[in-house]
């Protein structure tokens, strides 16, 4: 369940640039853009997109797989096939304990 980066370009108030791709012109109308973004926006995750998926009965998983019966040479023989059509994804999980931002730019521990 590891976390990665944003992937959505566009703007993020954690970015090097504060005015979100602009370039500021004076070092300090930079700064000042940064704290205001900073104070608009939270270094806390609350939602994730799920990995689970719910098929045609209504069941939730990771993965589906349908028990398939092989004849070869006389012999029967049960292979467990993958099902990957038809699935639904589950959506936007909440989380229990808000996490924070993978891009959040600040050390939090040193050690």
């Amino acid at each position: 369940m590891g976390g990665s980066g944003s992937k959505v370009k566009g703007v993020w108030p954690f970015s090097g640039n504060g005015a979100g791709g602009e370039a500021a012109s004076d070092g300090t109308e930079q700064s000042v853009t940064r704290l205001k973004a900073s104070r608009n926006a939270t270094p806390f995750v609350f939602t994730r997109r799920s990995s689970l998926y719910y098929d045609e009965d209504g069941d939730l998983a990771h993965e589906f797989y349908e028990e398939m019966v092989v004849t070869k040479n006389g012999r029967k023989k049960s292979k467990l096939k993958r099902i990957q059509k038809n699935l639904i994804p589950q959506g936007m999980v909440k989380l229990d304990h808000p996490c924070i931002h993978v891009d959040f730019p600040i050390i939090i521990c040193e050690v």
